[in-house]
């Protein structure tokens, strides 16, 4: 693998990773605290899911570049991270949540569908493990927008709200990082235009179904991965709190 194909997929797959140690720990905010017993499991499991998710892809850099996964995860600051703004966002209320997810777990599930088809083996390998957890995320989440979308005026209400702020946020998952084109040219990694493309279908026939009308006017909408919103900067703080606390200790 050419040197400089080798660094854009160690860049490819920290933001994979990162996208979902981040989304998983606003999540676990949930813990506890759920709307009734059975999603409060129902989060705490999906969390688990995407922490294992991230472990997967912050494993495949370790074998390209010798990277220590718990390194990666609780001793960088935030301008090292290259997660994606809409996981950052504070976890909202419940109607927020299940938004966040439907639109985060629709542009996995259809991402994955397509890197099964990757030219790096142990990517694909990695993608036949998570597909499937995925596409249950999936089913959950499509259900719950349904469920606030049709459900009263007031849960149609701040669903609208949270699509109407999110929707600009949601577009930046498919912003290619810097030399992407080298690993979609050599196959490594599917193209995301195409995956935009079935993303802007399911999630427009979706949301409309459900009750809610797109946002006219997008807004901000982040163009790189470089920056990122204050809120990481709070919630990294939290997480890697205990982490840092004695960073030669080898168990937290």
């Amino acid at each position: 693998m050419r040197s400089e194909v080798r660094e854009a997929l160690i860049a490819k797959l920290t933001a994979l990773a990162d996208d979902e140690v981040i989304l998983a720990h606003r999540n676990s905010e949930w813990v506890g605290h759920g709307p009734i017993l059975e999603e409060d499991i129902a989060l705490a499991n999906i969390v688990q899911d995407e922490l294992g998710h991230a472990t997967l892809w912050y494993g495949l850099r370790q074998q390209l570049d010798g990277s220590d996964p718990d390194q990666l995860a609780f001793f960088r600051d935030a301008n090292e991270y290259r997660c994606c703004e809409l996981v950052e966002l504070p976890k909202g209320d419940w109607a927020f949540t299940m938004l966040r997810q439907y639109l985060f777990d629709l542009y996995e599930a259809l991402w994955l569908e397509a890197a099964r088809h990757s030219t790096y083996p142990p990517l694909a390998e990695a993608v036949q493990k998570i597909i499937r957890e995925e596409r249950f995320h999936l089913q959950h989440t499509q259900a719950w927008i349904e469920r606030l979308g049709q459900g009263t005026e007031e849960s149609n209400r701040r669903l609208q709200q949270a699509l109407e702020m999110q929707w600009s946020y949601a577009q930046q998952l498919f912003v290619p990082i810097p030399g992407e084109e080298l690993l979609i040219a050599e196959g490594l990694v599917p193209d995301l235009a195409p995956v935009k493309e079935r993303w802007l279908e399911h999630s427009t026939r979706h949301l409309q179904a459900a009750g809610l009308k797109l946002p006219i006017n997008p807004g901000y909408q982040p163009t790189s991965r470089a920056y990122h919103t204050e809120h990481l900067w709070s919630l990294l703080a939290e997480m890697q709190s205990t982490a840092r606390w004695d960073a030669e200790a080898k168990v937290w």
